[in-house]
């Protein structure tokens, strides 16, 4: 079987319209498949956000979209995903999050990727390396997140903690009281002490060299041909 070649890039989302406007649709598309329609990273007022950078997932031509996630810079014009998702469950998440303003944080947050590309770890394993790879671009110091159940494994692995200061030692109900999020967060994204050793190479090396052509094994297997696009312009 042939290798499926994907384009991961980055850029500040005021800077594509366009390829915004092809996250959102491929994004409502997964979640409507789990019966989801309310969720505040699903809103479009992020378009003319300079705060905040995309993170998509393409075939090589851009015809298809295969996944994607943002990074949204604290302290801009909107409150971070997590603060209004949690914030009537835990009103803490503002201070936490203006504390950490201060020397730079965001959050990983919309993440999803196409039934089409499943279990080859595009959203389980190449959008937080890259998201994590570009905090540096972004003079970060921490980074917060949302996960759902199946993948707080695998944001462990790039470097993000349980955020037990938050809700039930991290734990909400959200965004539907039956299904259960963990709020995360990174709490040095510059060495990445947590983070497993692998990973935080490959991470290192992204941040060296963000733009990179690798041949990449998937999690079952499946080869990737992948180019990494993430020297975010007009930064």
């Amino acid at each position: 079987m042939s290798d499926i070649k994907i384009v991961i890039k980055a850029f500040r989302a005021p800077d594509d319209k366009e390829a915004c406007h092809r996250f959102v649709d491929g994004h409502m598309k997964v979640l409507k498949i789990y019966g989801i329609t309310m969720i505040t990273s699903a809103n479009v007022e992020w378009f003319d956000d300079p705060d905040t950078y995309v993170i998509l997932v393409e075939s090589e031509t851009g015809e298809k979209v295969y996944g994607g996630a943002r990074v949204q810079v604290a302290g801009g014009k909107f409150l971070l995903p997590i603060e209004k998702a949690v914030q009537e469950m835990d009103a803490s998440v503002h201070e936490e999050v203006m504390r950490k303003a201060q020397a730079g944080t965001a959050e990983f947050c919309g993440l999803w990727n196409s039934r089409e590309v499943a279990g080859l770890g595009i959203g389980s394993m190449y959008l937080g390396r890259a998201a994590v790879a570009i905090t540096e671009q972004l003079k970060l110091t921490t980074m917060f997140g949302l996960c759902a159940p199946a993948t707080v494994k695998n944001s462990a692995r790039v470097g993000f903690e349980i955020a037990t200061f938050l809700g039930n030692n991290g734990t909400f109900y959200y965004p539907k009281e039956d299904l259960i999020a963990t709020a995360v967060i990174i709490n040095d994204t510059t060495n990445l002490p947590t983070a497993d050793p692998e990973e935080r190479d490959i991470i290192f090396d992204l941040r060296q060299n963000p733009y990179q052509h690798k041949h990449e094994q998937g999690p079952k297997g499946r080869t990737l041909d992948v180019v990494y696009d993430l020297q975010i312009p007009n930064l």
